[in-house]
């Protein structure tokens, strides 16, 4: 009842004032959910559109939801099945995650991650050396990828 309830708010707020370039909906049950990030501009990612899945756990708000991206992404923290490298989608004592963090700060968290990579903690090695070293390959690779893929 309480993760119905809470997931109720969370889903009024994301509706009425949602975080800039984000949004997100029931995909028929509650604990079933998508999101679209837009790609910020400035980065690689600008003009696309990045469709996410969100799987809320029994447990929420005391276990992160699953989030994945649906929409392909060149980038050293998303591996090609869409999973994420980011500390507040895992639990304690490896992750960050905690009961007062809510979807819209995951996805705050996650447009964050998309316009700043973390090369030293990836998912995907080749990626993560390409932007350390060749960041211009990167950039180049991330942009194709986006227009592939996430364009509108």
């Amino acid at each position: 009842m309480q993760r119905a309830s809470r997931l109720a708010r969370e889903l009024s707020l994301l509706a009425t004032e949602p975080p800039p370039g984000i949004t997100c909906w029931q995909n028929g049950q509650l604990d079933d959910l998508r999101a679209q990030i837009l790609g910020g501009v400035d980065t690689p990612y600008e003009k696309g559109i990045f469709n996410l899945e969100i799987l809320v756990p029994e447990r929420y708000p005391f276990e992160p939801p699953k989030i994945r991206f649906l929409t392909p992404i060149y980038h050293p923290n998303i591996d090609s099945a869409g999973r994420i490298c980011l500390d507040v989608l895992k639990l304690p004592p490896k992750g960050a995650w905690r009961p007062s963090l809510n979807i819209s700060t995951l996805l705050t968290s996650i447009q964050l991650l998309m316009a700043e990579p973390n090369p030293d903690d990836p998912l995907m090695a080749n990626i993560s050396s390409e932007y350390k070293y060749n960041k211009q390959l990167f950039l180049l690779n991330a942009r194709e990828w986006t227009e592939k893929y996430a364009g509108q």
